[in-house]
């Protein structure tokens, strides 16, 4: 099996489930409680909650922080955040939301702009993979920075979160990392041991090969030529990740056809959720649903040689071509 679609379905490892992590106020859980320091040590941070990775669970922080100051959300964000927020506002809450540009980055004008508290963006955008320098973000706003730290993390984020079922393959709770107290102290009969085992060992195995994508690239702008297209600029893109289109044709066409020939792809957050809607993202992006249709996403886990990278581009091309065939029929 050729698996080029890690970032939205992970590589799902068996749960390993022992008494020894099971809490116990009348004990000292120091199984657990290691766990919990490994993720707070290799990120910095000195505090951790779980919380549920959904609307309802992303809408429990907004309320919390809502007491604190306003919120501003980036359109970019994981489909549970956009829900979340859609529902905080339809509560009667005020929210800002930071759009994309037509290239895929997010607007930094209206990062700039807007009078916010907490800002809810990552290092990425979610689909397209898109880099967005929080560097330079938190240069813009003083505002504390949240972010999915699942496929990559800034140093610059003052609190991150990890999606369990795109880490571990599992619809398990998630965790928060932070400093100082932007959410309130947890107790520990309340924390989802599971989940921080099982995020903790997900990001142990997690890898990614950065030396695939041109080549990738190189060999699919020659056997697609003028049927082959860019939403994003390539290079803009998570060194790992490759996201372009595929002219008249659904992506769900060529991803049902390809996994039949066990080469895995993707259109995007929505595919792997099961959900029958083309990418948000590139619709936020100023395109059309039809054309939001084409896109494709790669992602980059395992080193193949040239001849290997042909033999995929040329399945890839065939299956296409035939699914053009048919679909003029």
């Amino acid at each position: 099996m050729i698996k080029l679609n890690s970032l939205q379905y992970p590589n799902v490892q068996n749960l390993h489930i022992t008494n020894e992590l099971s809490l116990d106020i009348l004990k000292n859980n120091d199984d657990f409680l290691k766990i919990e320091n490994e993720l707070k040590i290799k990120y910095d941070f000195s505090e951790l909650i779980t919380f549920s990775f959904s609307q309802s669970g992303f809408l429990g922080l907004f309320l919390e922080l809502e007491r604190k100051g306003k919120i501003a959300v980036c359109v970019g964000e994981s489909y549970a955040i956009i829900q979340a927020a859609k529902q905080f506002e339809s509560l009667g809450f005020s929210l800002v939301w930071i759009d994309l540009e037509k290239d895929g980055k997010v607007n930094k004008k209206q990062i700039e702009n807007a009078d916010v508290d907490f800002l809810f963006i990552s290092s990425y955008v979610i689909d397209t993979f898109v880099k967005t320098d929080l560097e330079e973000v938190k240069k813009l706003t003083s505002a504390t920075v949240i972010s999915n730290a699942s496929a990559d993390f800034s140093t610059s984020s003052d609190a991150i979160y990890f999606d369990t079922y795109k880490l571990t393959g599992f619809s398990l709770s998630s965790c928060i990392l932070f400093k100082n107290d932007l959410f309130e102290e947890q107790v520990i009969g309340f924390k989802d041991v599971v989940a921080v085992n099982a995020i903790n060992e997900a990001l142990k195995i997690q890898s990614f090969q950065t030396s695939q994508k041109e080549l990738f690239k190189e060999k699919l702008i020659k056997a697609f030529g003028d049927d082959l297209y860019f939403f994003v600029d390539s290079k803009d893109t998570l060194d790992y990740s490759l996201h372009f289109a595929l002219k008249n044709i659904k992506a769900r066409e060529i991803i049902r056809t390809l996994a039949l020939n066990s080469i895995l792809i993707t259109n995007g957050e929505g595919c792997s959720l099961g959900l029958s809607m083309p990418s948000r993202v590139i619709q936020a992006m100023g395109y059309e649903e039809l054309i939001s249709r084409n896109a494709i996403s790669l992602t980059f886990t395992k080193t193949f040689d040239e001849a290997e990278i042909e033999k995929i581009v040329n399945v890839f091309a065939k299956k296409y071509r035939q699914i053009r065939v048919l679909n003029e029929q």
